[in-house]
């Protein structure tokens, strides 16, 4: 059993945690949140007593072997650094830093204290993503897919209100393609491995971050179309097309619903767990059991950061986060 601690007490580490226990690998012992009364909140739901208002306390913990870190974006980085130097596994949500620089560092780091470093992105784990990578080469030469994930954000009424919430505040290193389109290029690194040619373009909020955006990734002898947003939403599914076939995929995220387009539609959708994030929980502590960190886990991961990253450069987008010392 590998005791772990929280760092966040959100309805995603809610998640993560009811996730953790049907396989009884991983136990929460502790969690932290910058006001301690939200941490014991947390921890009630879960019998747990051990609550933290102090990162570096935390660090120190003897007896957390690992932590889940689901702050905002732009605190993923000084936070899984910190426990990864002193010694500790870390699974941290998506986007594991707010730029490549930073996410080939924190790989380093873990590499460095002989500790594993995981990024919580779900879907290459989920049953029916497996699908489409087993069905794929039933499309024969691959020539188009069209990737989308919108989602109107139930905080854009917020902004704009003049609120300024996380959600689309540069300091948190948010906005659109962090969040909605993250699922999109990993997706797409997932299958197909880092683009030759990137293009791009964005709708910029006046807060400095993106709304929404469009990419368009170029292997060779076939693209892909990225379209993200988090202030419309979207009912179109995604589809990758081959001479031969397609592939039409259900919420890009989850992989919902899988179907062979050829002569025939033949429903290739697979049952799934009911807590998505049961998948991700388990590879963490079967990496942290053989004792090293899964190569392609880390090649999606450090390549998913750069192709963001450029996206970021090309469209204009930058944060605060991106100014911080490259190590502490």
């Amino acid at each position: 059993m590998i005791n772990f601690a929280v760092i966040g007490s959100n309805w995603i580490s809610e998640k993560f945690v009811s996730a953790t226990l049907p396989a009884e690998q991983l136990k929460l012992c502790a969690v932290y949140s910058r006001k301690l009364e939200n941490a014991h909140a947390f921890a009630s739901k879960f019998n747990v007593t051990t609550c933290f208002d102090d990162l570096q306390a935390l660090s120190r913990a003897a007896d957390i072997q690992a932590v889940y870190i689901a702050s905002p974006n732009s605190l993923h980085f000084e936070q899984s650094l910190l426990m990864l130097q002193q010694g500790k596994h870390v699974i941290c949500e998506k986007p594991l830093a707010s730029n490549a620089q930073q996410v080939e560092i924190l790989y380093q780091t873990a590499l460095t204290n002989n500790v594993i470093l995981f990024e919580a992105y779900m879907t290459p784990f989920l049953p029916n993503f497996q699908q489409v990578k087993n069905n794929i080469a039933k499309l024969g030469k691959l020539r188009k897919a069209h990737i989308h994930y919108c989602q109107y954000s139930s905080r854009y009424q917020r902004y704009l209100d003049g609120e300024n919430p996380n959600t689309f505040n540069p300091t948190f290193s948010s906005g659109s393609i962090m969040d909605i389109g993250y699922y999109c290029i990993a997706f797409t690194v997932a299958l197909f491995g880092k683009p030759k040619k990137i293009q791009a373009d964005a709708l910029l909020l006046e807060s400095g971050v993106d709304g929404c955006g469009s990419a368009l990734l170029n292997y060779g002898d076939f693209s892909v179309t990225i379209d993200h947003s988090k202030i419309s939403d979207a009912v179109l599914p995604s589809e990758i097309q081959g001479e031969q076939g397609s592939l039409v995929i259900e919420r890009i995220s989850l992989c919902e619903k899988i179907h062979l387009h050829q002569t025939q539609i033949t429903d290739l959708t697979l049952p799934q767990a009911e807590n998505s994030m049961s998948y991700e929980a388990a590879f963490f502590a079967r990496q942290i059991a053989e004792g090293k960190m899964d190569e392609k886990a880390v090649l999606r991961s450090t390549q998913t950061a750069q192709v963001i990253t450029e996206i970021r450069k090309l469209t204009g987008v930058t944060f605060p986060a991106d100014n911080l010392p490259s190590e502490n």
